[in-house]
């Protein structure tokens, strides 16, 4: 089946998403600001209780935070997570409706985990959703029903990541980082998650979550006199108790430079991340200049790394930078999504731009338009009372002085570009970073051998593999032909498809930034016609239609029609099932076999449309196709998956496209020869 044009689909979101991410103005001079100190007392039990009072809304948010260190889980990875899921599902003294229907009733919101807990109120049912909160994690009820639901839901959300490129690099990269038995580099598998029983839940909150180590910060329109009484009701029977510690060792980095790849045959774009770890606190006199070096490097949308490789070269919707600051390890990471023709130009970039930073001071200008855009995004949070108690709690545990926050804007405005060279040579390890890369080994690892970086091999999971072969030969008596004739028996056969006259698909999807899900509908005629829209609500953000004498594209009321070249493919494009023509042709042949989502798949070129076929079941499972994107040519991937029958027809309900990122479209449901109209087409 066609990929119901969603080739300019592709085109219009990403335009529609750089539109939305633009510079802010400048901001003005450095105010000054004034974060009001919290009255604070601690009780028997040793939680330490922090309250701001503050009169301005009649809103009050508790945030109750338990700061034990980090610990490994081992063969039982989840168990922190699940009593977190867990948490909150009901109390020994109100069952899980009752509870968070009065939570809705008093227009209140709280959340828990297994590190503590947070609410948000006005602040006339304060008392009340303190209660709440006290009920909810100090008298969690854990059954074995919640234990399974939760349990389940983690398993499927592990399905889900199977085929992530994102989620396979984000694993792999922390893995390889930290270590496989480091707190940061462990992670939940199938295998661990089936470890974990209802009794290590329990366990798991009986032993951690406890009062030694906990904060309770209250802001908001509170008086500290009254909310001092209710806390020590509420939270005097917490029982003391000492955390247990653990010993483990210390990430190392690389010892050289190097390429750790992960093949991912279904990727349709390559996962680049340039990491390396770190020993940086809060409290470390070299905070303020490697944290102004970082934006200077990724983390403004004017940083080095996002100019060059979207604006510039727009092989990416972003590239950014972050760094970790913490009393235990963290790290530095760089990090984009790039297509698969790119990959390693895209990794020289990135080597580029690092080393900037490291060998040339940066401009004064651009050094202090960064300053003053951290410094007001800095004034606009201290309002937030969230903000006010994450500053208070910061201050605790990570032993800064209590005026860190008065002297913020001082502090970062005494930053130099001296400061910025000599800390980007500190942290930024161009000689020890690790450059993992998750992407389609067949097509981006040529490009990558020819840099003369060491590579080593991973499998999705962080174990040390070897170099897959990436593509195999074509058995004899396998042909084009014969391809396409056992895709049209695969959906149905000829006789079948032959009824097909229409098809209608009505799914939804998300992209990054949207405030909720888009709503897609594809519709498509036999004679040459098809539609695609998006929705978000009773908004259209965008509808391509394509007929027999024209096709246009329609994005916030603006029309573009297309012409030549582009509307012929584009009509060429709009038929239900092209295959039963390509079977007729005779000068189209089987280039290879490679991995298409973990299983082999026949491929056939086809001008600038590439096909791909499962060699076992004989079904479509990708395509892509190359499209004149500012006057380069952009491939453009669609896989399709999770295939089922609509009329005696084979139809996929899913369909990836790399988009910049990638566009998951799930279909609610697809009809055959209904609900379409030839107005549809207009």
């Amino acid at each position: 089946m066609k990929k119901i044009t969603l080739l300019i689909l592709a085109l219009t979101i990403t335009g529609m998403m750089q539109a939305q991410d633009r510079t802010q103005p400048k901001p003005g001079p450095s105010p000054k600001v004034n974060i009001k100190k919290p009255e604070s007392f601690t009780m028997a039990n040793g939680m330490k209780v922090m309250v701001v009072e503050n009169h301005k809304l009649p809103r009050v948010t508790f945030n109750l935070t338990i700061d034990n260190p980090p610990f490994v889980e081992g063969n039982k990875k989840g168990v922190a997570e699940l009593t977190s899921a867990m948490i909150g599902d009901g109390t020994q003294k109100t069952d899980k409706d009752t509870f968070n229907e009065e939570i809705d009733f008093l227009g209140a919101s709280i959340n828990f985990n297994s590190q503590g807990a947070n609410a948000n109120a006005l602040s006339k049912y304060s008392k009340r959703v303190l209660e709440l909160l006290a009920e909810g994690t100090l008298q969690p009820k854990f059954t074995q029903e919640e234990f399974d639901k939760e349990k389940n839901k983690i398993i499927e959300s592990l399905k889900a990541d199977e085929k992530s490129v994102p989620a396979i690099s984000n694993r792999v990269t922390d893995a390889l980082a930290y270590g496989l038995h480091h707190p940061f580099g462990e992670f939940i598998s199938a295998a661990t998650i089936n470890n974990v029983t209802l009794a290590d839940v329990q366990n798991n909150y009986a032993t951690y979550f406890a009062p030694e180590n906990a904060y309770l910060i209250i802001v908001g329109d509170v008086k500290y006199k009254d909310v001092k009484v209710e806390v020590e009701k509420l939270f005097g029977t917490w029982k003391k108790s000492t955390i247990p510690t653990q010993t483990y060792a210390s990430p190392a980095n690389v010892e050289k430079l190097e390429i750790n790849f992960v093949d991912v045959p279904n990727a349709v774009q390559s996962e680049i991340a340039v990491v390396n770890t770190v020993k940086l606190k809060m409290n470390d006199p070299d905070f303020f200049a490697i944290v102004i070096a970082n934006q200077i490097l990724g983390g403004d949308f004017n940083s080095y790394l996002n100019m060059n490789l979207r604006e510039a070269n727009a092989w990416t919707y972003g590239a950014s930078s972050s760094i970790g600051s913490s009393k235990y390890d963290s790290k530095f990471i760089a990090k984009s999504a790039v297509r698969n023709a790119v990959t390693d130009s895209a990794v020289v970039e990135f080597m580029k731009e690092i080393k900037k930073i490291r060998t040339e001071k940066v401009d004064e200008t651009n050094l202090k338009n960064v300053k003053a855009g951290y410094i007001g995004r800095f004034v606009m949070q201290v309002e937030k009372p969230q903000t006010v108690a994450r500053y208070a709690l910061n201050i605790e545990t990570e032993d800064l002085p209590a005026d860190f926050y008065e002297k913020y804007i001082q502090t970062i405005n005494a930053v130099t570009a001296d400061d910025i060279l000599r800390v980007a040579n500190k942290y930024f390890l161009m000689d020890n970073m690790r450059i993992v890369i998750a992407g389609k080994g067949s097509e981006v690892l040529p490009g990558l051998e020819k840099l003369n970086i060491p590579i080593k091999y991973y499998d999705k999971y962080a174990n040390p593999t070897e170099k897959k072969v990436a593509t195999k030969e074509v058995p004899q008596g396998v042909t084009a032909k014969s391809i396409f004739e056992k895709y049209i028996n695969a959906i149905g056969g000829e006789k079948n498809i032959a009824k097909v006259k229409t098809i209608a698909m009505f799914g939804t999807t998300t992209i990054p930034q949207a405030p909720s899900p888009l709503d897609f509908t594809s519709k498509i005629d036999a004679k040459g016609k098809s539609m695609v829209e998006l929705n978000m609500g009773t908004m259209n953000v965008m509808k391509q239609v394509v007929n027999e004498k024209e096709a246009y594209v329609m994005q916030q009321g603006q029309r573009m029609n297309f012409e030549g070249a582009v509307l012929k493919d584009m009509q060429n494009s709009a038929k239900p099932f092209e295959e039963l023509n390509l079977a007729k042709r005779t000068d189209l042949k089987v280039d290879r076999i490679e991995a298409v989502n973990n299983a082999d798949a026949y491929v056939i070129q086809n001008g600038k449309s590439t096909y791909f076929y499962s060699t076992t079941t004989g079904l479509k499972v990708a395509e892509t196709k190359l499209i004149d994107q500012g006057g380069k040519e952009v491939p453009v991937t669609t896989n399709f998956g999770d295939y089922k029958e609509v009329k005696g027809v084979k139809l996929p309900f899913n369909m990836i496209q790399n988009v910049g990122f990638e566009l998951d479209i799930k279909m609610k449901e697809v009809k055959v020869n209904e609900d379409v109209a030839d107005a549809d087409f207009k």
